[in-house]
């Protein structure tokens, strides 16, 4: 009795797996596109990150592991804009799927949906590192996660049909609740409105533009450059001349230079999760807005 029941159970397993769909499996080059695949396609997806918000999206290295993921992907995600132009090229050619090579419905690009800021007018290696299309980190501002977002539901639904009335249903929800927040973010950042700000890296145009802040310098001389010790002297000097509220940098970048500067000008130094996961408070896309303007009124007070 005992031995038919197995069989029975072992019958039954081996059609459930046979008969039940598979999750469509995402790979998403940063965090931020990985948490919103999560949030349109629920159990329809199985979702792997390539990077970490710890991690300089910029700098990447095409391991064993992110080629092996590549081979298998039904989908991928990235931000574009020559964000993954270093290690990206490597992994479409190493995993050698033909299912999401750039061209096709299998590969997204949020930077296809979105107006990219900071174009350079002219491009010269001797100007550091310069992204030909524009700045790469859209998705500080949360205007244009509700535009990638309408347009990666639409091309879930189109990779897999069977599911897309799920995936359009979960759009629906997740574009009711980002309007909300976003409307409650903007209430909150309007102290924020005008105040100048220093950056250490040029990768906060698109927060910048949507609340308001000015930039009125940056740690690196060039982008990508490390400061010198006589660069930052400099870039102090010219805030006894025009002062700034605070200082920011990434929670992946290294925190000396802007220390350093926060420390003699005596101003806050202000540490910024910038995506998912670069902070306890910013486990998913709604807590990387909720956290960062939470950190960026406390240094203003």
């Amino acid at each position: 009795m005992k031995r038919a029941f197995s069989h029975l159970l072992a019958a039954s397993l081996l059609l459930f797996s046979i008969s039940a769909p598979a999750a469509l499996r995402v790979f998403a080059c940063e965090p931020e596109w990985g948490a919103l695949a999560a949030e349109l396609g629920g159990p329809a997806v199985s979702v792997y990150t390539a990077t970490t918000g710890m991690q300089d999206p910029h700098l990447v290295e095409a391991r064993p592991s992110l080629i092996a993921q590549m081979r298998k992907a039904d989908l991928v995600i990235c931000t574009g804009g020559d964000l993954e132009q270093g290690w990206l090229p490597l992994l479409f050619q190493q995993g050698g799927n033909n299912r999401v090579q750039p061209g096709g419905s299998g590969y997204f690009e949020a930077a296809a949906f979105v107006t990219l800021l900071e174009v350079p007018s002219r491009l010269d290696r001797a100007e550091g590192d310069v992204h030909a299309m524009g700045n790469p980190h859209l998705h500080l501002d949360p205007r244009n996660i509700a535009l990638v977002a309408a347009g990666l539901a639409k091309r879930l639904a189109q990779v897999d049909g069977a599911n897309a009335a799920q995936y359009q249903a979960r759009h629906d929800d997740f574009a009711k609740r980002w309007t909300q927040a976003m409307r409650r973010w903007e209430q909150q950042g309007t102290p924020l409105r005008g105040i100048p700000i220093v950056t250490q890296h040029k990768s906060w145009g698109y927060l910048s533009h949507w609340l308001g802040l000015r930039e009125t310098a940056t740690l690196e001389p060039k982008p990508g450059i490390p400061p010198s010790s006589a660069y930052l002297s400099q870039v102090l000097a010219e805030l006894k001349q025009k002062p700034a509220k605070m200082v920011i940098r990434a929670a992946y970048q290294d925190q000396r230079p802007t220390r350093w500067l926060a420390e003699r000008a005596g101003i806050p130094a202000v540490e910024l999760p910038f995506t998912v996961g670069g902070s306890d408070q910013a486990k998913d896309l709604f807590g990387l807005f909720d956290d960062t303007l939470a950190r960026l009124l406390k240094a203003d007070q």
